[in-house]
């Protein structure tokens, strides 16, 4: 007798807290005895976090290693993990930051691209090609 007393002083007290929070209008519906739920068993599927998601990748390769300033040269790729169409961007490390420069396509419907690319800056160019946070790894290109 204890235990189920104790039990009504819960649910009144439920009850009247959830009045207050909820007003008038749930008054009746917190005040309704619970009922207890059938146990039922589920088999669940596995969860998303089991199934390791694609990452996302971009390779690039300059079609010279060693270019004049401002000589066309194309850089060619594929991408996995992105949606076909997706622009990728050329960047370059200057003074230590990527910069982005105006040098940009659309890939194909299988994740490929071709990118035409005139650099000015002589010397040793780092560079790589991005889409959203991808990145490809760095390659070089240098400039007489």
């Amino acid at each position: 007798m204890i235990v189920s007393k104790r039990n009504s002083l819960r649910l009144a007290a439920v009850a009247a807290l959830s009045a207050l929070v909820l007003g008038a209008a749930g008054t009746a519906m917190a005040a309704a005895p619970a009922v207890p739920a059938p146990a039922v068993s589920v088999a669940s599927a596995p969860a998303a976090s089991a199934v390791p998601a694609a990452s996302a990748g971009i390779t690039a390769k300059p079609s010279v290693t060693s270019v004049q300033a401002w000589q066309l040269f194309r850089v060619t790729g594929t991408t996995t993990g992105l949606k076909a169409g997706s622009t990728v961007t050329l960047q370059q490390k200057q003074h230590g930051t990527w910069v982005t420069l105006p040098a940009s396509v659309h890939t194909t419907r299988n994740g490929s691209y071709s990118l035409g690319v005139k650099l000015g800056i002589k010397g040793l160019n780092e560079l790589r090609i991005i889409s959203g946070n991808t990145a490809s790894p760095v390659f070089t290109v240098t400039v007489r």
